[in-house]
């Protein structure tokens, strides 16, 4: 389970652990702008607490450099060619469905799971072929997001709060008593938050 220390990735772990599957945290470290205040070891704080708290082994994966090359390079490079990059787009195909996933993968684990609001669901004429899907809560769907996934890798992934709504998933973690239950959603770029795109 990526564990970003957010309320989303936590209850994920939670219903997981709850449906009966053998978790394990994985706090993801990315490369972070130096004029940026470093938010990672707070944030891995959080991830960790969750972790205790549920009982769930608890790793560190650093992914410090493909995030650097595949989505602030990229981001970079399609600014000065005049484009409009999506970052976000880039983050999940390279670093949480690519290098999260294979190395992951390469652990034994079965699958991998995120916080995203988002579905997968087997298509009955072809049931070896995997449908994404919207989430349940319309607005905090993040499907168009994951639209690079391939096959392969999204019949390894789980979306366990796909089915929820944000609200549903806060009353969970409150509930749980997760320490980060009403912690603030993060906006802007994907991992690194909101910047100035000029700096």
């Amino acid at each position: 389970m990526a564990l970003s220390g957010g309320v989303d990735s936590s209850v994920s772990a939670a219903l997981l652990q709850k449906t009966g599957y053998d978790v394990t945290g994985v706090f993801i470290k990315v490369w972070q702008p130096d004029f940026l205040p470093c938010s990672w070891r707070e944030e891995r704080r959080d991830a960790m607490r969750v972790a205790a708290k549920l009982g769930i082994p608890f790793l560190t994966f650093d992914l410090e450099r493909e995030y650097k090359r595949d989505v602030a390079d990229y981001m970079i490079r399609e600014y000065k060619a005049g484009r409009t990059p999506n970052p976000d787009v880039m983050c999940n195909k390279y670093v949480k469905f690519g290098a999260f996933y294979k190395r992951a993968h390469g652990l034994g684990a079965d699958f991998i799971a995120t916080g995203h609001y988002a579905r997968i669901k087997t298509n009955n004429l072809q049931p070896t072929t995997y449908n994404l899907l919207t989430a349940a809560d319309k607005a905090k769907d993040q499907s168009y997001f994951l639209w690079t996934i391939n096959q392969k890798v999204l019949s390894h992934t789980l979306f366990p709060i796909g089915g929820y709504t944000k609200a549903q998933t806060r009353k969970i973690a409150k509930k749980l008593k997760f320490p980060n239950w009403n912690k603030k959603s993060t906006v802007g770029i994907c991992f690194i938050g909101k910047i100035n795109l000029k700096e």
